[in-house]
């Protein structure tokens, strides 16, 4: 179950064979119709030159006479070029958020994170997408690029595992360093929890309209969600930053549960807000949905994957 909280270890620990037979089936989707470099799986509207026919056009002086139908020559006596559907290449980038304030509750918000993304990685790679992924915080950026077919799991696994968070979240170099880098063009995927303390707008904007379909995934705990949630807390208590380590005490109260509620919901909700006016999925996931559940329907649902 992906609510387990026991230690990743391997790929297995990740992503299990059943899992992936489930996974076969999927392929991640974009919105937007992107011109890549190499010839992929992915069709766009684009004329090029695969295999599948699109039209005919004049010829005109200049073109590779080995795409000129000689067939309708012979009938017309006029020259006429076959085009066609070009396959595009769909890169997949996903950036993980590995900062201490992610080792947060149970189930564990960045061990979901990384099961997350290699589902997701592992989708792309069996569609011959090129996957790219990098974790982030103010220790500095590890990224893992342009891996392409099922081959290479295990190489995406291995990386993910060795991911271990610190610090504070260093998002907005984390995004100008994705806006900066040939990663390709298509879809990015961020998994946060986005209580980012420089906040989010101006690294979102730094990727948000630069080639790529966004999706900001805000994977939160449930007690993240709901402090009061399976006994939850009560009383007087010391409170410790995870990212600062400044403590503080607070008592622990209904008034003081709804306040929090209220600013957990403007903050997501003014997230949410952002994310729409600029083309950009936003998606709110407790950890304790399990990964097949998120793949197979809220993903699917909100047009990430088919």
């Amino acid at each position: 179950m992906s609510g387990s909280t026991k230690p990743l270890h391997r790929l297995d620990d990740l992503i299990d064979g059943r899992l992936m037979s489930k996974l076969d089936q999927l392929d991640v989707v974009s919105r937007k119709i992107f011109s890549g470099k190499l010839h992929g799986e992915r069709r766009s509207r684009r004329r090029g030159q695969s295999v599948e026919f699109a039209d005919f056009r004049p010829y005109a002086p200049g073109d590779d006479l080995r795409f000129v139908d000689w067939n309708i020559y012979g009938r017309l006596d006029r020259l006429f070029l076959k085009m066609f559907l070009e396959e595009e290449d769909l890169s997949l980038v996903i950036a993980i958020d590995a900062s201490a304030s992610m080792r947060t509750g149970n189930p564990d918000s960045f061990d979901y994170c990384r099961r997350l993304a290699m589902a997701l990685g592992y989708v792309g790679l069996c569609n011959q997408h090129r996957v790219s992924m990098l974790a982030f915080n103010t220790e500095g950026i590890a990224r893992v690029s342009n891996l392409r077919g099922r081959r290479k799991s295990s190489e995406l696994a291995t990386w993910l595992l060795q991911l271990e968070p610190q610090g504070a979240s260093g998002f907005e170099a984390a995004m100008k360093a994705a806006a900066l880098s040939r990663l390709g063009r298509g879809v990015m995927i961020v998994l946060s929890d986005f209580m980012l303390r420089e906040g989010y707008e101006k690294g979102l904007g730094m990727v948000a309209g630069r080639g790529f379909d966004l999706f900001a995934l805000q994977v939160l705990s449930p007690q993240q969600v709901d402090p009061s949630r399976e006994g939850g807390v009560s009383g007087d208590m010391k409170l410790v930053d995870s990212e600062s380590l400044g403590e503080t005490e607070v008592t622990v109260t209904p008034a003081l549960l709804k306040s929090y509620k209220e600013r957990l919901d403007g903050w997501c909700g003014g997230l949410r807000q952002w994310c729409a006016r600029r083309d950009v999925t936003h998606m709110v996931v407790e950890s304790s949905v399990p990964v097949e559940t998120m793949m197979l329907e809220y993903l699917r649902r909100r047009g990430l994957v088919r």
